[in-house]
């Protein structure tokens, strides 16, 4: 068209962005800017269509045709030039354009809201369930995914029913499981709460996210609702007052024995079979030296256990609390006698079996900050590897004897 027009062509440029939306192309803008500083003063495009389908754009294009800086705008088969019809005529092709837009824009939301109405949620199906290959041609019927739709579930049971949290099944799935994603690779911790909250795994979706709008799907749903509301009970953190504030016995105390990083605490609760829930605390390593460290839990009570034995074993002098603890239980003999009326044996210097006993009674029966004042007076730092307490200094001198 050119070569016959006798029209001299001084650049070709190419427009990847959609012309739907106004001011959002990087090209197109740059030949407005070229325009109106009169290095062109022509356009050649196959449509109108082409130029503009937003009322921005256009307007701009009108501007320069105004402005006299663009003289003549060609298409395929038509020519717009600076004259009052011919610019109305743009308008009126362009805005068609839009119009024409707009509507393909509604058809599409309207498909999409048909198929949620047959329970259909648009887009990949989430984790657990596939497409099924054998379905007719132009049907998109979602099934369970019979390798990963298991572990969905355990992952909403183990929540629910066992306390764990985002980063135990993160542990549990990628450390002690075959699972991976369609992809084939392993699941993140973001995925995983994603999962939790998804309403589609009881049988409803939401369309589009975040809208608010549910629809009762037709897939076969992999666990109840009620399970479901467990979870999201179970997963919504409360805000700490400050840091540290979670209340256990023995939290930065103990030392990991194979990389050094300090011990922490978590809850965990498991459903009995009378339909009561009981809680157990567990110690474990923070993996801040080792983010791999493999060391295993140790649960509260193995754990006291082992402090009972530990206490039996090392020397009255290599605990830093033993002139408070005499003072304590003379403190306490006195009351007896004095309140109570009960003679007991007046002894001089109280003896270290009686200092030991008294020292498994606070493990046992003191409070939080009983139990935390004497093990932190332990003149060597505890150390915990394979499921073992030790001291150090203590290890070594034992085996050196």
């Amino acid at each position: 068209m050119a070569n016959r027009d006798g029209l001299t062509v001084s650049e070709i440029k190419q427009e990847s962005h959609s012309a739907k939306d106004s001011g959002l192309r990087p090209v197109f803008n740059e030949l407005l800017k070229d325009i109106g500083n009169g290095k062109f003063d022509g356009i050649i495009a196959w449509d109108p269509s082409r130029i503009s389908r937003n009322a921005g754009d256009l307007g701009k294009v009108v501007d320069l045709m105004d402005a006299g800086v663009l003289k003549e705008i060609r298409t395929h088969g038509q020519r717009f030039t600076n004259s009052p019809n011919e610019k109305f005529l743009l308008m009126i092709l362009c805005s068609q354009a839009k119009l024409e837009n707009d509507h393909k824009g509604e058809n599409v939301k309207r498909g999409l809201r048909t198929k949620c109405e047959m329970g259909w949620r648009p887009g990949v199906p989430p984790l657990g369930y596939i497409h099924d290959t054998t379905a007719k041609k132009g049907q998109k019927i979602v099934i369970l995914d019979p390798i990963r739709a298991p572990f969905i579930k355990q992952m909403f049971e183990k929540v629910a029913y066992q306390g764990y949290s985002g980063r135990d099944l993160l542990a549990w799935l990628n450390n002690e499981t075959s699972f991976r994603t369609r992809t084939g690779k392993r699941i993140t911790l973001s995925m995983i709460y994603c999962t939790l909250k998804r309403h589609y795994y009881y049988g409803k979706f939401e369309y589009p996210e975040g809208s608010g709008i549910f629809y009762n799907g037709s897939h076969e749903p992999i666990i109840d609702q009620d399970l479901f509301n467990k979870v999201q009970t179970a997963i919504v953190a409360t805000p700490k007052l400050r840091p540290g504030t979670k209340e256990f016995n023995f939290v930065r105390i103990f030392k990991c024995g194979a990389c050094g990083s300090g011990i922490t605490a978590t809850e965990k609760y498991k459903k009995l079979a009378n339909g009561g829930i009981t809680k157990y605390i567990y110690y474990h390593c923070t993996k801040y030296h080792d983010k791999y460290c493999g060391q295993k839990y140790i649960r509260e009570e193995e754990l006291v256990g082992q402090l009972l034995e530990l206490i039996d074993e090392i020397s009255i002098d290599k605990i830093g609390a033993k002139e408070k603890l005499e003072r304590e239980l003379a403190r306490h003999r006195q009351f007896i006698g004095n309140v109570l009326g009960q003679k007991y044996q007046n002894e001089a210097n109280i003896n270290e079996v009686n200092i030991k006993n008294y020292a498994k009674y606070i493990l046992k029966e003191g409070s939080r900050e009983e139990k935390r004042e004497l093990l932190s007076c332990l003149k060597d730092e505890i150390f915990i590897k394979d499921r073992k307490i030790y001291l150090k200094k203590f290890i070594v001198t034992r085996s050196t004897q």
